[in-house]
């Protein structure tokens, strides 16, 4: 395996780790905001307050979005087992 393949066979893991943690990440960081904001202006500042709307909102996101992360992860894990033979040259 020549450098230029490891490179590119890494950019690729990175992409999809990115690709399938991106959405879980955007969710909690916009309900985390709403909190926020929701406690700034209401002067309550209950620390389950901040944790359980995100935690649902997460899981709820991860539920609706398993079959596609799924999906998603055993066509790059079909890809990189395709490649093993290129690999050992």
């Amino acid at each position: 395996m020549d450098a230029g393949f490891a490179t590119e066979l890494l950019k690729a893991m990175i992409f999809q780790a990115i690709a399938l943690t991106a959405p879980l990440l955007v969710v909690a960081m916009v309900i985390g905001l709403g909190v926020s904001l929701f406690q700034a202006v209401t002067s309550i500042h209950e620390q389950t307050l901040t944790f359980v709307p995100k935690a649902l909102g997460v899981v709820g996101l991860l539920l609706l979005l398993l079959p596609w992360m799924l999906r998603t992860m055993i066509e790059f894990a079909t890809a990189v087992i395709q490649k093993m033979p290129q690999m050992v040259h």
